[in-house]
């Protein structure tokens, strides 16, 4: 019964030719989006990044979550950020062919016109895997996991080509682009393993997006940003195989017990990256427990506390719209009944530009 309600709602949308609706096959999402004005606010580039994940935000909606700001008015989710919680920046994931769509190019395409309209900066994080793609999981694309090298780049660009190809046909610009996801020890296992040729693909996925965005910076993005370790042993190799990126990207999820050491480590370690390989880092992801929201905040505070003197463009907060336990157990999302928490209140308080 969901699957044929699916299929006849996306008939009749597609029949009535609205624009905004991501409708294809059986297999992506159906997302009739009514969030999209005519006139889209002007987009501030250049700032700082006080931004947030919110790639499981059409299936959310799907599911019938709704968001509220704290007077209890309902509010679309990206505006109820912007207005209510001072982000500015939106990071959406896309993944090659996710079994049920979501993540889809269809599907970002629904969200990255929502954030254009609503004036905020973008950043697109391509994973080149069907599904996570993080250091536990860096698999091939099935279909191109027969491909040799140099066809495997030519499926990767094709891929960048169509996704970046589909903002610019509606004038949408992202600001950031990662060439992979969490890429601690290579992607596309395994031609694209560290010690194989990571740092060939990662010179393909900046070719690609340069030329379509030639002033889109480009991000080769790692986990645990308080180890520097993991950042010498991937920066370096690719400094030594000469590999072409713009930024380094960093993910840091501590808890209340290990939160001040862990941005002391970072801030250690940006420094450290910066002066070695003379690029500035922006921070992909962050997230703690929903549960700590006074200690995030906290944790936040002192964190763009620390940017402030150090070469770092934004901070990004990871799906803080993902109520407790969703998806298998995340619980480090920041609203809780569909209302914003505390842990987003550094990002609307604190004076860093």
């Amino acid at each position: 019964m969901a699957k044929y309600f699916k299929q006849l709602c996306c008939a009749l949308i597609c029949a009535a030719a609205l624009p905004l609706i991501a409708c294809g096959n059986d297999d992506e999402p159906v997302t009739p989006d009514t969030n999209v004005p005519d006139t889209p606010a002007v987009i501030e580039r250049g700032a700082f990044a006080k931004g947030a994940d919110v790639s499981w935000l059409t299936q959310l909606e799907a599911e019938g979550e709704k968001f509220y700001s704290s007077d209890g008015t309902e509010k679309e989710c990206m505006k109820l950020l912007r207005d209510d919680c001072g982000v500015n920046s939106i990071r959406l994931r896309v993944w090659v062919n996710p079994a049920d769509g979501w993540n889809n190019i269809a599907d970002v395409m629904v969200k990255a016109r929502r954030a254009y309209a609503l004036g905020m900066r973008l950043m697109i994080d391509f994973h080149f895997s069907d599904a996570w793609a993080d250091p536990g999981h860096q698999s091939t694309p099935a279909a191109w996991k027969d491909m040799d090298l140099p066809q495997l780049k030519e499926a990767m660009t094709g891929h960048i080509n169509d996704m970046l190809g589909a903002l610019k046909k509606e004038g949408i610009t992202p600001e950031w682009v990662q060439v992979g996801n969490e890429t601690r020890t290579g992607m596309m296992y395994p031609l694209g393993e560290l010690d194989n040729h990571f740092s060939e693909l990662v010179n393909t996925g900046y070719d690609a997006v340069k030329a379509i965005f030639p002033k889109a910076k480009v991000i080769v993005h790692c986990d645990e940003g308080n180890n520097g370790w993991i950042y010498a042993t991937l920066f370096g190799k690719l400094k030594k195989d000469d590999a072409r990126y713009d930024m380094i990207g960093m993910s840091l999820y501590p808890s209340s017990g290990d939160w001040e050491k862990k941005v002391t480590d970072i801030t250690n370690n940006i420094r450290n990256v910066t002066a070695t390989y003379g690029k500035p880092v922006i921070i992909c992801e962050v997230g703690m427990p929903y549960s700590e929201a006074d200690v995030c905040d906290r944790m936040l505070t002192r964190l763009l506390d620390n940017c402030k003197t150090l070469d770092v463009h934004g901070v990004f907060y990871w799906e803080p719209e993902a109520p407790a336990g969703y998806n298998g157990g995340y619980d480090k999302g920041c609203f809780v009944n569909g209302t914003p928490t505390k842990a987003l209140d550094s990002f609307k308080n604190h004076d860093i530009k």
